[in-house]
């Protein structure tokens, strides 16, 4: 939204928790320091008719069959109709007892492009027809759904300033690709934000030491220090590099590097405590069928949270299953939790010591396996970690966050693995807030926009190319040589437009094409109109998903004919790119753009668009 409306709105939309944070932009004109962001108590089911505010909506959508709950007992203050679905710490909680019917890390889901994400695929194990059939939600709507439910809560308070009219800062990963980015601005757009910004989150992180440090951050940083913002939440871990460096006298801040895309978290450490403890009920004695081992991945959940929040106090924490049959209560399986368990089985599986020359291992796939989300193969963080500061370079300093990082012994086993790998002492940071820190940064990065504060340099975080097809004879037997062309070199920053410079191409209308795109998140140096004449795996560049269309020709053009184009890229304000095709006349244009059918689930892009214009070309581009 404008930059000029009242409040600036930070929304955390985490694989575990969401989380929101605001300000009260209209402060600025007043003298004395800037606003100071804060959280938005959520109002949220915690029982049955029963609603409370708190400051983290847990990121779970329980759909409730008609025996589950009283009549109106999911009821909130804004909604008057009966709900048969919940999202919250109810939905968490009771969802730990009947997991067939609650939607979780929805966020995971969204960045998987193995499935169609736009179709109702959640929850994923649950039977969708027979007796016990569950009605199902796609990720995007899942998403939507905890949007919504901010959207309301924030509205109902604010009844004057409805959340669409405020400026909004959505984070995600700062791994997620072009595909996922734009499914989060759908579901907000499903939510009914039609106009938001979405933020990295490790950036967002950052903004929120800033923020809680406004004068003295300067005193503990310095230039030439590199950040490694260690980010290891519900479902990813996110690498990225910040520096410190001097430009003509001035401290600049800026993001030099982004991690990959990796699915280990807080859902792996579940799934492994739970295979412990159920490993010890079995020699125990007890025998539990499958959907009670869904249950026990729920509560080892639970326990690992309790455990690492901030109540060091806490030595253990209960396991709880439900019994078969009419004696639930009386037929539970109990057990614990220590604290000394979790932060053993934590350090020794997901963060070892390892060398600075360590890499991820590549586990030995079946030929067949179950659909489901592509976790890491390695779950061991610290040797991701060894392979990203490898690609790139050391830090000098940590910041941590995510809701895993909570735990102090985790920490402290990064900080002294990092120190080790530097051959130097690799200080953290102090006054992270690991649960609020993206909400609040992001709500921190609304003021930096509207000029208070210090802005991260940073753009794409990946440099992003599109095949051409060399103009060589056909051989019998071989594909046609790919070159590369760089149509957004890595720091294209949002909202800029760069024309590929002294080159046209021929563009193929009215038949079916395919146009394939590729990235790097290690090369640097790339230009808008470089152009690699072969690719190998040593150029450090990888192909993504392909897009596949039929062009429309247009009045007056032969369908398969081919059109002299020049290429001009854009990045949009909410990060996604947009490549046009403009004729030698500029009479007709066509915009390619990830787009992901609602049944299919391939990508789809490419039309004519006649009226609309194509980004016009700044002096920043």
């Amino acid at each position: 939204m404008s930059t000029t409306s009242r409040y600036v709105v930070g929304i955390d939309l985490g694989t575990t928790h969401s989380v929101m944070a605001y300000l009260d932009a209209s402060q600025l004109g007043e003298e004395g320091p800037p606003p100071v962001p804060v959280l938005f108590e959520v109002p949220q089911v915690v029982l049955p008719g029963q609603v409370d505010a708190r400051p983290l909506l847990p990121s779970f959508l329980y759909l409730s069959a008609p025996t589950d709950f009283p009549a109106r007992s999911l009821q909130l203050p804004w909604a008057s109709e009966d709900r048969t679905w919940t999202v919250g710490e109810l939905a968490r909680q009771h969802g730990g007892n009947v997991p067939m019917r609650l939607v979780s890390s929805a966020k995971s889901w969204l960045a998987y492009d193995g499935v169609d994400r736009s179709a109702p695929i959640l929850p994923f194990a649950a039977p969708s027809d027979g007796p016990d059939a569950v009605p199902k939600v796609s990720p995007v709507d899942a998403s939507a759904r905890y949007l919504e439910h901010l959207k309301d809560a924030w509205n109902h308070q604010k009844p004057g300033h409805p959340l669409h009219e405020q400026e909004v800062l959505i984070t995600v990963p700062a791994s997620f690709d072009q595909v996922a980015r734009e499914l989060t601005v759908r579901a907000a757009h499903q939510a009914g934000l039609q106009k938001v910004t979405l933020l990295e989150e490790p950036q967002a992180a950052f903004y929120a030491w800033l923020g809680r440090h406004p004068r003295s951050w300067r005193d503990l940083l310095h230039v030439g220090d590199v950040v490694l913002v260690c980010d290891v939440g519900g479902g990813t871990t996110d690498f990225s590099l910040i520096s410190v460096a001097d430009q003509v006298g001035n401290l600049t801040i800026e993001r030099i590097a982004v991690g990959d895309h990796i699915l280990l978290g807080g859902d792996n450490m579940d799934l492994m405590l739970a295979m412990s403890v159920g490993k010890r009920l079995e020699r125990e004695g007890h025998k539990l069928e499958p959907w009670q081992r869904r249950q026990l991945l729920h509560s080892c959940r639970f326990a690992k949270e309790d455990l690492l929040g901030a109540d060091r106090s806490k030595e253990q924490a209960p396991v709880v299953i439900l019994g078969r049959g009419s004696k639930v209560i009386g037929g539970s399986i109990k057990t614990q939790l220590t604290r000394g368990d979790v932060e053993k089985f934590l350090l020794d599986g997901f963060f070892p010591q390892v060398e600075a020359a360590a890499r991820p291992m590549a586990a030995r796939r079946m030929g067949l396996q179950e659909i489901g989300l592509p976790f890491a193969s390695d779950p061991a963080v610290t040797r991701h970690l060894a392979k990203f500061l490898g690609d790139h370079r050391m830090p000098t300093a940590l910041l941590f966050n995510g809701g895993v990082m909570k735990g102090t012994p985790l920490r402290k086993r990064v900080e002294q693995v990092v120190s080790s790998w530097a051959g130097q002492s690799v200080r953290a940071l102090t006054g992270a807030d690991y649960d609020h820190s993206v909400a609040l940064g992001a709500a921190y990065y609304g003021l930096v926009r509207r000029g208070h504060g210090l802005r991260i340099r940073g753009g794409t975080a990946r440099s992003y190319f599109i095949g051409v097809e060399a103009a060589m004879p056909a051989v019998p037997g071989m594909d046609p040589v790919l070159h590369a062309l760089c149509v957004a070199p890595r720091g294209m920053e949002e909202g800029t437009t760069a024309e590929v410079p002294g080159r046209e191409f021929g563009l193929f209308v009215g038949q079916p094409v395919e146009f394939r795109f590729l990235s790097s998140s290690t090369r640097r140096g790339d230009r808008v109109g470089d152009f690699i004449e072969e690719l190998s795996s040593e150029h450090g560049i990888e192909e993504l998903a392909s897009v596949e269309t039929v062009l429309a020709s247009g009045d007056g053009v032969l369908s398969g004919s081919q059109i002299p184009v020049r290429l001009i890229s854009h990045v949009s304000e909410v990060g996604v790119l947009e490549l046009w095709c403009v004729s030698r006349d500029g009479n007709k244009r066509w915009k390619l753009e990830y787009n992901i059918r609602e049944r299919t689930g391939s990508v789809d892009g490419g039309e004519l668009l006649e009226e609309a214009p194509s980004p016009e070309l700044g002096d920043g581009s």
